[in-house]
């Protein structure tokens, strides 16, 4: 590109079909003609499904060209679109397509068995669900774009997606937005990736590393699109291909998670300069979080690339470059210059610098609401600012620093204890591959710690390994933290963007009794 491409997807391909933006997980590149006649295509299928403006459709698809068609198509249709986690169960797909009153679904036949179970407690009907591959009672996803015009559509007109949240907690509700009602080019659509200095220019390369349905992760390889950036795709993430894939594509940014640095991380070192990953700008990561030792390895690996975000689903957060994270470390970064960040406490008093409290965030752009949900809308909102319940301080600089999530604080002996600070020291022992830490019931202080850990290749979990993990822990912690038994678990229950669902692990140890919080 000898110059700057015109504002979003569609007036770029127009100006310059033949240019590759998208690489499939199978090395397939597509140009962005090719892909904007599948779009348009597929907007005019959806029309002949009986779709207008402001409905649903939902998909459950892998990274891949069906979602990235499927984004493009709802942003130039005036559709919501609702990507759902393909880890889901059936009942738990049914509630999403059900309350979202999804027209139409669209599912891989990876996720037969799912969708297909999702559809018919859903009601929806044979002659709106499609698939891509065979999946019986299903129309073949072709269908949706065969015979219908590779043109633009008539009345194009800026949509949304509709993320649900992750419903670590009740079910989960889908984040509406309002509809602009502009043409989709009338709002800059990458402007989102300037917040992490990342703008149009030549040899930027974006690489998905994460599932597409994830909120931020489809917002960062949108907005990549959207500026002139191709897309490398992964479809199931694995260390060492990432490595080649940043290698061969020089790819220049992508979103990560803790899990994939610690994961990394452990390559052997032969591995790791096999590749070169020099190209790399901008590694940044969120979502959960970062040990200080797994940061620090991956900066002195990676360089300053690797730069941290707090933000949520709902909208707002802060940014953190490498060398604010160095000046002041374990910070998560400062406002958003569109959001700004507050501490309150359970009265509803904002607290002054250094004080700890529950993390309300805004964003200056615009707000939203909870699909069909007004209750959960209003619950959890001072004024304009909302909060997903993290606890944390701002500093007399403006920088943001998270403890934990209120309902993961352990309460031992009428003592707040952040698991944050247990998991990080579980992980710096070599035969700890991943670890959650939580409370547990105990008759006289209330809660205990309880750790719960995923052995690394090549240990034995059992009484040895328990014990040894417990005298690490005596080196690194203060008594009252320490955990004071460890269970093993082949795999942690962690979605694929590293989101830990600590719920399931500490349920089991309070059945039949009631948490305090």
């Amino acid at each position: 590109m000898s110059e700057q491409l015109p504002n979003g997807f569609w007036a770029q391909a127009a100006a310059d079909p033949e240019r590759t933006v998208l690489i499939t997980p199978e090395g397939e590149e597509w140009s962005a003609g090719r892909l904007h006649a599948d779009v348009n295509r597929l907007v005019h299928g959806l029309r002949a499904a009986g779709m207008e403006e402001g409905d649903v459709f939902a998909v459950v698809l892998p990274n891949g060209v069906e979602f990235l068609t499927a984004y493009l198509a709802a942003s130039q249709a005036g559709f919501y679109l609702v990507p759902v986690n393909h880890h889901l169960v059936g009942p738990e797909i049914a509630w999403i397509v059900s309350d979202s009153g999804a027209k139409v679904l669209i599912a891989h036949e990876r996720f037969a068995e799912a969708a297909t179970a999702a559809a018919d407690e859903a009601g929806l009907p044979a002659s709106h669900r499609y698939a891509v591959g065979a999946v019986a009672g299903f129309h073949p996803y072709d269908r949706l774009l065969d015979g219908r015009p590779a043109t633009p559509p008539e009345g194009r007109t800026l949509g949304w997606v509709m993320n649900y949240t992750s419903g670590t907690t009740g079910r989960p509700r889908g984040i509406r937005r309002p509809l602009p009602g502009k043409l989709p080019e009338e709002t800059y659509l990458g402007g989102f990736l300037a917040i992490f200095g990342i703008r149009p220019s030549d040899g930027n390369v974006h690489l998905v590393c994460s599932p597409l349905y994830h909120t931020a992760v489809l917002q960062f390889a949108g907005a990549a699109l959207h500026i002139g950036h191709p897309l490398v795709l992964m479809d199931r993430w694995t260390p060492q291909e990432m490595l080649r894939l940043i290698d061969d594509h020089a790819c220049t940014h992508t979103h990560m998670v803790p899990t994939q640095f610690h994961r990394l991380l452990a390559l052997p070192q032969e591995t790791k300069d096999a590749y070169d990953v020099s190209s790399m700008r901008h590694a940044i990561h969120g979502a959960a979080p970062c040990p200080d030792h797994v940061k620090r390895a991956m900066i002195d690996w990676w360089g300053t690339c690797v730069e941290e975000y707090y933000a949520a689903s709902e909208g707002g957060g802060a940014f953190a470059t490498a060398e604010d994270w160095l000046k002041k470390p374990g910070t998560v970064g400062k406002a958003w210059p569109i959001s700004e960040l507050a501490v309150f406490d359970d009265d509803g008093n904002r607290l002054p610098p250094g004080e700890l409290g529950t993390v309300y965030l805004k964003m200056n752009t615009g707000g939203f609401s909870y699909h069909k949900d007004e209750g959960k809308t209003k619950k959890n909102r001072i004024g304009d600012f909302f909060t997903v319940g993290d606890l944390g301080l701002i500093d007399e600089d403006g920088y943001l620093f998270l403890r934990d999530r209120k309902i993961d604080m352990i309460i031992s002996g009428g003592v707040n204890i952040y698991p944050a600070e247990i998991e990080s020291a579980l992980l710096t022992h070599p035969a700890v591959a991943d670890a959650a830490a939580f409370g547990i019931p105990h008759a006289d202080w209330g809660e205990e710690v309880k750790a719960v850990v995923e052995p690394a290749e090549g240990f034995v979990a059992g009484d040895a390994l328990a014990a040894e993990i417990l005298h690490h822990c005596e080196r690194r912690l203060a008594g009252f933290k320490r955990p004071k038994s460890v269970d093993f678990i082949e795999a942690m229950p962690r979605d694929p963007n590293g989101k830990l669902y600590k719920r399931r692990l500490r349920d089991p140890y309070w059945e039949g009794r009631e948490r305090a919080m």
